[in-house]
């Protein structure tokens, strides 16, 4: 089996060392970057399967990187950054991460959402069949195999986990989940925080969809129970 090729980038050097230590310790192998654009760069080179991406970076910040990131690619990104506050958070997720720890870190805290997060992206790509159909509800068509997803025919641009969770609903009409069920079965672990993650994510999902507009509501809240789907 390939061992898993993870882009590491960060402007302090030792960061960035003691993060490849421990992954290569794991038997990954790590492409290191000292910010955003040689980061940006390795992408042409490499086949990456993970990103750590620090945020405050000169040049190119891991905001600005992820969102290019995003635009070609659908790999997990773990953002580890001092930005610690809960805004800070929600803007990382919400702007494509998939996971965000904070510094100072546990090094082995960190390879074990790192070997989370490659643990459910290898489940999601090797799922079988029930997740090859294509969704269609109303003006609404969610397909797994091109992880795309089209209302009224305009293309819809979700992140990894808008789209994970979309298509869950969606391939489970009217089942409703709990935040908890959510977040285990999109993000691959064990339900560990609030449920503000989940909330954020369909909070974003549900203004993509247009559920701004009172004529839509595609995802529905149950309150005191979760989220199902409504189409």
């Amino acid at each position: 089996m390939k061992a898993a090729t993870i882009l590491i980038a960060d402007d302090e050097r030792e960061i960035a060392d003691l993060i490849a230590l421990h992954a290569e310790k794991e038997g990954y192998r790590c492409v290191k970057a000292a910010d955003g654009q040689e980061a940006y760069a390795a992408l042409s080179t490499h086949d990456f399967d993970l990103a750590v991406l620090d945020i405050m970076m000169p040049g190119m910040d891991g905001y600005e990187l992820t969102r290019r990131i995003r635009e070609r690619y659908h790999f997990p990104i773990i953002f580890l950054s001092a930005k610690a506050t809960d805004l800070d958070k929600i803007t990382g997720l919400v702007g494509g991460a998939d996971d965000y720890v904070t510094k100072p870190f546990n090094p082995m805290e960190l390879m074990a959402r790192v070997n989370a997060q490659l643990r459910r992206a290898t489940q999601f790509n090797t799922a079988p069949s029930v997740r090859s159909s294509v969704v269609e509800a109303g003006g609404l068509t969610v397909d797994p195999e091109r992880r795309s997803v089209k209302l009224y025919g305009r293309t819809v641009a979700l992140t990894p986990k808008e789209f994970d969770i979309l298509h869950l609903l969606a391939s489970h009409p009217k089942k409703v989940f709990s935040t908890e069920a959510i977040f285990e079965r999109v993000w691959g672990e064990a339900y560990f925080e609030s449920a503000n993650t989940v909330m954020v994510h369909i909070r974003m999902l549900r203004k993509k969809l247009g559920e701004d507009e009172p004529k839509t509501q595609w995802i529905k809240t149950v309150w005191g129970v979760g989220y199902s789907f409504n189409g």
